[in-house]
């Protein structure tokens, strides 16, 4: 019996390995997704003529990476990333590196939010697609 159990232990933890794996590539696919969705944001507030739509940009960059759920997310802004996840922030959860970088560029979006000028909102919002793309 326990020769039997030794030798489909291999097969049984694979089968159970599988599925989790299958899942935590689906996460990283679902933040990737959203991380694509805030980069182009960025890149529209950075090519802004004018600092309202910066500033417009910039808060759908922090909805992607908060998520409906999210603190800092705004429900009169639009939410460019719905049906991609929790918000990249919430669904990175676990990969230390990546969410370090998502709350660098979430600080930066805020920032440029408080900016005055449009020429400020595009410093912000090249850090923040600058952030976003490096691997």
């Amino acid at each position: 019996m326990a020769k039997k159990f030794i030798r489909w232990l291999p097969m049984l933890l694979l089968a159970v390995a599988l599925p989790m794996l299958a899942q935590a590539t689906d996460a990283g696919d679902v933040v990737s997704k959203q991380m694509g969705t805030a980069s182009a944001h960025a890149g529209m507030a950075l090519g802004a003529t004018d600092l309202k739509t910066a500033h417009a940009h910039l808060h759908h960059v922090i909805n992607c990476l908060v998520g409906p759920s999210g603190k800092d997310f705004d429900a009169q802004e639009a939410d460019p990333c719905k049906g991609q996840g929790q918000g990249a922030i919430v669904d990175a959860k676990g990969d230390a590196a990546s969410e370090s970088r998502l709350h660098t560029a979430l600080t930066q979006a805020e920032h440029g939010l408080k900016s005055t000028t449009l020429e400020a909102a595009h410093a912000d919002a090249h850090q923040v697609l600058t952030t976003l793309q490096a691997k």
